[in-house]
């Protein structure tokens, strides 16, 4: 499966909370064309650490304890990383970082979108992760 590298510079423009995180990317090129458009779905517990280092761990589906998540509204991804079966980690310009684990029985996040090619990572996890 392919790192979805193609997030690196692209602005959070949307946040939406139900029994999932959902958390939508957008970027244009230089013409104003759109470069990326893509959706990254969260299913499983993460964390959410701020600049300072201090860690929260959110849960989709708990409704005012993911608040902490509104902070990333206009912030930018400046690094993204997939290791181990399918461990993400966003870093952003304010340095926030995100981190999403695999869950051994649920899928745990998806990327979809235009620009971007689509990512799933299901129970257990997923392997072959190509830059």
């Amino acid at each position: 499966m392919k790192v979805p590298a193609e997030l690196v510079g692209a602005c959070v423009t949307r946040l939406a909370f139900d029994h999932q995180a959902r958390i939508t990317f957008a970027d244009q090129t230089p013409d104003g064309r759109v470069r990326v458009n893509g959706e990254l779905v969260i299913e499983t517990p993460f964390t959410l650490t701020d600049a300072s280092g201090r860690q929260a761990l959110l849960t989709p589906g708990t409704g005012p304890s993911l608040a902490p998540l509104l902070g990333l509204f206009a912030r930018v991804v400046t690094e993204i990383g997939v290791t181990g079966r399918g461990t993400l980690s966003l870093g952003f310009d304010d340095g926030t970082r995100l981190g999403v684990e695999p869950d051994p029985d649920y899928e745990s996040w998806n990327l979809t979108g235009s620009g971007i090619d689509p990512v799933l990572v299901g129970p257990g996890g997923e392997t072959d992760w190509r830059h």
